[in-house]
């Protein structure tokens, strides 16, 4: 009776989600680091709580492009150390920030070290997913992405980023794909001519 007890636990122990699956910072390091052009469908949930969608492109380093479906028709876009917001609706010049005031900037960094001191601020498993949540060490009140990621391979799934403003937007991932994608379709420029 104790024999099977003992062996009943043992299966049930083993057929638990382990601990050991957790990711380390330095693989999930690494695995950013090996993202140099790719790209996803997205869903995004904004602070308001509504809901868009569109495509992302992104290359590293510091380059990304979100290209939100109707209705919204938004673009927003990353290149040259500056974010560029535009609304192709209502056209004009796009609102314009410097990118490493974005939590953003972490993961599209030249080279990503989450072990860096005082950049990772919570670092958990969720029996799912690997959770990091990361700052600047130097500027905190740029406020904090929160990464999530799937193992075997590892896949970044979901982030959301909390601005320095107390506002809340998460993107959840169609699935990276690798793409070679060219520089130009990370420039303003061409998008403000179409507007003309």
């Amino acid at each position: 009776m104790i024999r099977i007890l003992v062996a009943s636990l043992a299966f049930m122990i083993a057929a638990l989600p382990a601990q050991a699956q957790k990711l380390s910072l330095n693989e999930i390091s690494r695995y950013l680091n090996t993202i140099k052009s790719a790209e996803s469908s997205f869903t995004q949930i904004n602070a308001d709580g509504t809901i868009s969608t569109g495509k992302i492109l992104i290359k590293r380093p510091g380059k990304v492009r979100f290209d939100y479906n109707p209705p919204e028709r938004a673009l927003v876009l990353a290149s040259a150390g500056a974010v560029y917001i535009l609304d192709r609706k209502l056209g004009g010049q796009p609102e314009t920030y410097p990118l490493r005031r974005t939590p953003l900037s972490i993961i599209l960094a030249k080279k990503v070290n989450l072990a860096q001191a005082g950049m990772v601020t919570g670092h958990s498993y969720d029996g799912t997913a690997t959770i990091v949540t990361a700052q600047d060490p130097k500027h905190p009140e740029y406020g904090n992405i929160q990464l999530k990621f799937t193992g075997k391979p590892v896949q970044l799934r979901q982030w959301v980023i909390n601005d320095g403003n107390g506002s809340t937007t998460t993107v959840v991932l169609g699935g990276l794909a690798q793409k070679s994608l060219p520089n130009r379709i990370f420039y303003i420029e061409p998008e403000i001519e179409k507007l003309k």
